[in-house]
């Protein structure tokens, strides 16, 4: 397989030659390797899944893909998880909306399975998760994951993603697989780009300025890369009139948020002798983003007109802030030894604050109520020492040399929350709602400070144990200081038939460590809940709160204390290159997964004997009609194809047409779902320990089956000509407690366009993204809040609309 291209040539002639590539596509190279180089040439090395030296693309013995930065460019878009979503169709990236600050550190998923189930890695460090942990009805509930959108696009070389479970490699979090960020080296080449557009129902408007260049150091003994990025974009609305207060108008706000962005990344290399290098990579990003919350009428309860006499709009602010470095020093002996010695650390930290809101609870007993309120701080940050030592040996008794690696990892995690401002949580004894209307702060019983820390052991052993047959063994053994000690196992095999046409095959076992966020987060929110709620209540918006799960009042409902995931992966697949312009994979895969941890349902303590129960038992203080706690609730099971392919046109003087398809079917089901504990069927029915929108919806089919991508690109002469075509299949949206208010959402297809043209260094773009305007189906009455949230926060492609944008960039 060769690297991917995204576009297809937007003429007829170009969806004919796509769809004739039944078999499905894989992105490759603007250039494929001659025939008579077949053997030597198979595509770029990698280093992800791989602890030899050696191993390319197209002899990789797991499936994965590499993606150049040139096919990130040419999807047109800004953030980098879109780009990976319109190239790769076993990725999503959903747009959630009216779910707090959710849309500040949107995650992506694998697989359908969670965010914080696939490994980041930057130059193969382990990457930090966000401090975020995303807690409302979007997909991904209950996951903390790694916001790849702070690393600039203009920072990377290529990306490789492998599509297979790899914790016997790299430990926790690499159940669905590994996604690795390769920057730009060396002291050569730079750009600098402008780039602005907005959709077409004119918001959203956005901007963004990146620059990429490096500086020798100590005549070519080494070097040190820049990378500037700052952008900003307006937030879009397709929010509704509330219909059952027309005359209002839109006052709600549902989309986008407004972002501003500013990111500074580094990578440097030092030659300290010709066998020895210091390297070193690290960045500093801000992001500030404000989301709205619901709108509160006159009518509603929470209404102050004394303040706002047409009602308010509660906006919640989240000021991200981003760091990470790396500091490293790798070398070869003289008998070959291969060694890396590394330091690695990262942190997000997120402040927030609620605007244009006001504490009914604060304003009831003192008479007055500030408008903007500071709600807390969410901070996470992780610290790696890693010791990485391979070899390749010779032996008598194989044809090929064996490579042996070795390791060593000590981690440290920690997590903590800080209190908000006491107006921004205060609630007092009225018994009027309390806390900042929107998003209410931390309280200081939610506050803590968190740690915890790993050490870890692997070895490996890769060869080729005849000139036909490769193979891979890796064994790991983890030991957290919070849950004990865990050890995962990888076998991998590919047998190549001819130079064309091979097959290959892995199974692996591994684990997810609980986050600390999981264990130990505590907040109390407002959400809107529709008809059919879990709260047993009638539609509206309450506040709701999570605990620990080992906290007094989980421990009453039923709450124990997490313990790790465990998955078991296995792969088959097939690789053919029938002709030297075609490319074709086809792999497919089964990933089980046990005492997978998910967010509860929420649980209602309205009842008096819930109530009574609680207070009986030393809990006194329940400002929150309902709470969640996370547990091991479910095991799940994950099947599906992925069909990668490509096929280069040589056009002659009418210049090259690179086509690609690629498809995936991915079908996510609980398997098993933990008896609901005793105390939950004793205090009421209603009390579930997982509903059935997660069970048959945010761990299942709220995510589409399918995906399918056409695109390629049409070059001659100076100009190009890039497309792509999705088509996203159907998904359901299911209703916490009634089948009645389930709602299935048709498959929808998108097309992408782009025309570029080249001057000398120079690359001006114009572009469209979702060209027919095409948006989800909307949602029913019963679901859409009166009318004001018309279109569905699963929906796999946002509900935006079309996105025309120009750029110029300067490349040297």
């Amino acid at each position: 397989m060769y690297q991917l291209h995204r576009h297809i040539a937007p003429t007829s002639l170009s969806l004919a030659l796509l769809l004739a590539l039944a078999a499905g596509a894989h992105a490759q190279d603007a250039t494929p390797a001659p025939a008579a180089d077949k053997a030597k040439n198979l595509g770029p090395v990698i280093v992800t899944g791989t602890r030899a030296d050696n191993r390319t693309e197209s002899s990789s013995l797991t499936p994965i893909d590499v993606v150049s930065a040139k096919v990130l460019q040419e999807t047109g878009t800004t953030e980098l998880t879109t780009a990976l979503a319109r190239i790769i169709p076993s990725l999503t990236f959903p747009r959630p909306a009216a779910a707090d600050t959710a849309d500040s550190q949107r995650p992506a998923q694998l697989r359908g399975l969670s965010p914080d189930q696939v490994l980041v890695l930057v130059n193969g460090k382990r990457w930090h998760p966000g401090a975020i942990l995303l807690t409302n009805g979007v997909l991904g509930r209950g996951s903390q994951a790694v916001d790849l959108n702070t690393i600039p696009m203009a920072a990377i070389d290529h990306i490789e993603v492998l599509r297979d479970g790899a914790s016997a490699q790299y430990g926790s979090d690499a159940i669905a697989g590994v996604i690795n960020v390769v920057l730009k080296g060396g002291a050569k080449g730079g750009s600098v780009e402008l780039g602005g557009g907005q959709y077409s129902a004119g918001d959203g408007r956005l901007w963004q300025g990146s620059a990429n260049f490096a500086l020798p150091l100590n005549n070519d003994q080494g070097w040190l890369r820049f990378t500037v990025q700052n952008g900003h974009q307006d937030y879009t609305n397709r929010a509704g009139p509330n219909r059952t207060r027309a005359w209002e108008g839109t006052t709600q706000r549902y989309g986008d948020p407004v972002v501003g962005d500013h990111n500074l990344f580094l990578n440097g290399q030092y030659n300290i002798t010709p066998a020895v290098e210091l390297y070193a990579f690290g960045h500093i990003g801000k992001r500030d983003s404000t989301s709205p919350a619901f709108f509160r009428n006159l009518a509603n309860s929470n209404s102050v007109p004394s303040i706002y006499p047409n009602g308010y709009l509660p906006l919640e602010n989240s000021d991200s802030l981003d760091r990470s470095l790396v500091l490293g020093v790798r070398g070869k002996t003289s008998g070959g030894w291969r060694w890396d010695v590394s330091a690695n650390y990262g942190g997000n930290r997120v402040s927030y604050a609620t605007n244009q809101s006001v504490n009914r609870a604060f304003l009831h007993d003192f008479g007055y109520s500030p408008t903007s309120f500071h709600d807390g701080i969410l901070s996470a940050s992780q610290q790696a020492f890693d010791v990485d030592i391979a070899k390749e040996f010779s032996t008598g008794w194989l044809p090929n040399p064996v490579t042996l690696a070795f390791g060593a990892e000590y981690l440290r995690q920690t997590y903590k929350i800080v209190a908000g401002d006491l107006p921004s949580y205060y609630t007092g004894t009225s018994g009027v709602s309390g806390g900042a209307q929107g998003f209410g702060g931390f309280q200081p019983a939610n506050a803590g400070a968190h740690a915890r820390h790993d050490v870890a052991e692997y070895i490996s052993l890769e060869t080729n144990l005849t000139d036909k047959l490769g193979s891979s063994l890796s064994v790991r053994h983890e030991n957290y200081s919070d849950f004990g000690s865990t050890t995962s196992g990888a076998l991998a095999g590919r047998y190549d038939f001819t130079d064309r046409f091979a097959l290959r095959a892995s199974a692996s076992t591994g684990f997810r460590a609980p986050s600390l966020a999981q264990q130990n987060y505590s907040y109390i929110s407002s959400l809107f809940f529709g008809a059919g709620n879990s709260l047993g209540l009638p539609p509206g918006i309450y506040n709701t709160g999570i605990v620990p799960s080992t906290s007094q009042v989980a421990t009453l409902l039923g709450g124990q204390a997490l313990k790790p995931e465990k998955s078991h992966n296995y792969t088959v697949g097939a690789v053919w290159n029938p002709i030297d312009p075609l490319n074709i994979s086809i792999d497919l895969y089964q990933i089980t997964i046990d005492n997978r941890i998910v967010l509860s349902s929420n649980l209602a303590t309205n009842s008096a004997k819930v109530h009574n129960y609680l207070v009986a038992n030393g809990v006194t203080n329940l400002n929150y009609s309902g709470i969640a706690y996370f547990t091991n609730a479910v095991n799940t099971r994950t099947r599906g194809v992925d069909l990668v392919g490509s096929y280069r046109f040589d056009l002659g003087n009418y210049g090259t047409l690179q086509t690609t398809l690629s498809y995936n079917y991915n079908k996510n089901k609980v398997t098993d779902v933990k008896a609901n504990p005793a105390i939950l069927n004793t205090l009421g029915l209603n009390l579930k320990r997982i509903d059935r929108r997660d069970q048959y919806g945010l761990l299942a089919d709220t995510t589409p089956r399918s995906k399918l991508i056409l695109n390629g690109l049409y070059s001659i002469d100076r100009w190009s000509v890039s497309g792509t075509l999705t088509r996203y299949g159907k998904f359901t949206s299911y209703n916490s407690t009634s089948a009645q208010f389930d709602q299935t959402f048709g498959s929808k297809w998108l097309l992408d366009l782009a025309v570029n043209y080249n001057l000398d260094r120079w690359t001006f773009s114009l572009g469209a993204d979702n060209v027919f305007n095409t948006y989800p189906d909307r949602v029913i009455p019963a679901n859409d809040n009166s009318g004001t949230l018309p279109y569905s926060v699963f929906s796999p492609f946002g509900f935006n609309g079309a996105y025309v944008y120009g750029k110029v960039a300067y490349r040297w």
